[in-house]
């Protein structure tokens, strides 16, 4: 088969291998060229397609390295309570989403601590607003879930679970078992119908590849399965699939058996900040306990031993100081069992890994693991006024999500949003981490963007892709933008440049205020998913 060539021309190419390029050249699946438009007229007649770039920018597609797809997609089609800003508002628009749907219904993203009445609703105005309907509705963070009357009842066992409350919201295992209920009620058509918004939306945004953090407690074997076969037989967004069930619960087996690349994710060591769930050496400010851990430090030596020894990567969903330190001495413990070097070459993965310390950081370097991380969350509830302040105190909240510490010790950086927890929104991720609220942990755009795209892949053990250079997979984005920057981390050091003659390829300027970039066109593998 004649393998097709497509010559992009009259733009900004943000390829290291050609600062100044203005041209780039697709055969089939990867990139055959990078250069200027004088060079690039010896390619355009023979060229199958030529487009026209109109001094668009062309860069490597993003990679979100940690979604849940269903759970997006239900709420980009469905009842998506994110920017409710009271409890009024979410119960009408709750009872507004109940008046013209049946059976069980499903919903995300409240969360009290912006609203007026800082509180849920009871459990009484819950059942009034879904007027009697089986009802699961997933705190912002999807640690906690507030479960209607009719939906508690279609749950067995759920009064005899850890988290459960007969008024509250549930967490823990009764939140667990009550969202199994909730989605165990999903028809194949519902789930298609939901993944397949989600990685629309993906490709409208740029974004070529997603890591799907899957487990037992979170969705289920068979909406990964559906997942990872829709995402293999049509035109998107490419889905690499992570499990996240123990070793010695079967997971690797069934991390195989799947498809997935890895038996991790959203393995949880603990919960959320905003749940206060999430794992502490001390109390919270706003509580008087330590939050929850699910596993030991045993638990994750087993696991990292036993999925090192198979040459599958281990992950783990780990926020809480506490929970890291588990995270931490659970893998020394089983570097010491099978070797270091055997450890640091799978590249085992830390979701989130948020209050990290200098320590901590050290050992994350030390032990060769890619963090995870989403720069949305700082965005979402950092500052002197968010909810890791009201949780932690300033003291505490000013130690979190630590990029610029991170990369200086040599961490693998992946980003992603945790959608539905924060949006699919790539530039805006790349901003919140270049703007992060704490000064000392902003990174720069460069640095940033390098994590949403060649991270994603170099987690995935793909050195080669996520960057626009001869030989690598032409999944890539075409972006309308104004004035291209070179853009640094803070007011500290000169704050952009616009000079060709630095030789550094530019970005657009992500100042907050200024309008993001609309994606006009996204290419996977050759492949155009997305036309504007």
């Amino acid at each position: 088969m004649t393998t097709r060539t497509v010559l992009l021309r009259g733009g900004t190419v943000h390829s290291p291998a050609d600062p100044f390029a203005t041209a780039m050249l697709v055969e089939g699946e990867h990139i055959a060229w990078v250069g200027s438009d004088g060079a690039a007229e010896s390619y355009a007649a023979s060229a199958d397609e030529v487009i026209e770039l109109a001094g668009a920018l062309v860069t490597p597609a993003f990679v979100d390295a940690h979604v849940h797809a269903t759970s997006t997609g239900l709420a980009l089609t469905g009842l998506d309570l994110t920017d409710c800003t009271s409890l009024a508002e979410a119960l009408h628009r709750i009872a507004g989403h109940a008046s013209v749907n049946d059976g069980v219904l499903i919903g995300h993203g409240w969360d009290e601590t912006k609203w007026p009445e800082g509180r849920p609703p009871t459990l009484a105005e819950l059942d009034g607003a879904a007027a009697g309907a089986p009802l699961y509705l997933s705190r912002t963070d999807v640690h906690s879930a507030l479960a209607s009357t009719a939906l508690r009842e279609l749950t067995e066992g759920l009064a005899g679970l850890p988290g459960y409350d007969g008024h509250a919201p549930l967490t823990r295992d009764a939140h667990h078992a009550v969202r199994r209920a909730a989605l165990a009620h999903l028809t194949p058509a519902q789930r298609r119908a939901a993944q397949q918004a989600t990685l629309a939306r993906a490709a409208e945004l740029g974004i070529a590849a997603l890591h799907e953090c899957a487990g037992p407690d979170i969705s289920s074997e068979e909406d990964l399965a559906e997942l990872l076969a829709l995402a293999a037989t049509t035109d998107g967004p490419e889905v690499f699939g992570y499990w996240g069930q123990l070793a010695e619960q079967g997971g690797v087996e069934t991390a195989r058996r799947l498809g997935a690349v890895g038996a991790g994710g959203d393995l949880f060591v603990d919960g959320s900040l905003g749940s206060h769930t999430a794992c502490l050496h001390t109390t919270y400010q706003d509580a008087a306990h330590t939050g929850t851990a699910y596993l030991t430090a045993e638990q994750v030596a087993d696991h990292v031993t036993a999925c090192t020894e198979a040459g599958m990567q281990a992950g783990f969903h780990a926020i809480g100081d506490a929970a890291l330190t588990a995270v931490l001495d659970g893998v020394r413990a089983a570097a010491d069992r099978v070797g270091l070097a055997r450890v640091r070459a799978l590249r085992h993965r830390v979701e989130h890994a948020e209050a990290l310390d200098d320590k901590a950081v050290a050992a994350f370097a030390e032990l060769g693991l890619t963090a995870s991380v989403q720069p949305a969350f700082d965005a979402a509830w950092g500052g002197p006024d968010g909810m890791y302040v009201q949780r932690l105190g300033a003291e505490r909240a000013a130690g979190l999500n630590p990029f610029a510490a991170m990369l200086r010790a040599g961490v693998p950086l992946a980003f992603g949003s945790d959608a539905p927890v924060t949006p699919l929104d790539p530039w805006g991720t790349v901003r919140a981490a270049a703007f992060h609220r704490t000064l000392e942990h902003r990174i720069s755009v460069r640095a940033a963007f390098a994590a949403h795209t060649r991270g994603g892949w170099r987690v995935l053990g793909r050195d080669q892709d996520g960057v626009l250079v001869p030989g690598a997979v032409a999944s890539y984005a075409v972006w309308a933008v104004e004035e291209l920057v070179v853009q640094a981390p803070d007011s500290r050091v000169a704050g952009w440049s616009t000079d060709p003659r630095s030789g550094t390829p530019g970005l657009p300027d992500l100042t907050p205020g200024l309008p993001l970039p609309a994606c006009l066109r996204t290419v996977v593998r050759g492949r155009t998913v997305h036309q504007a």
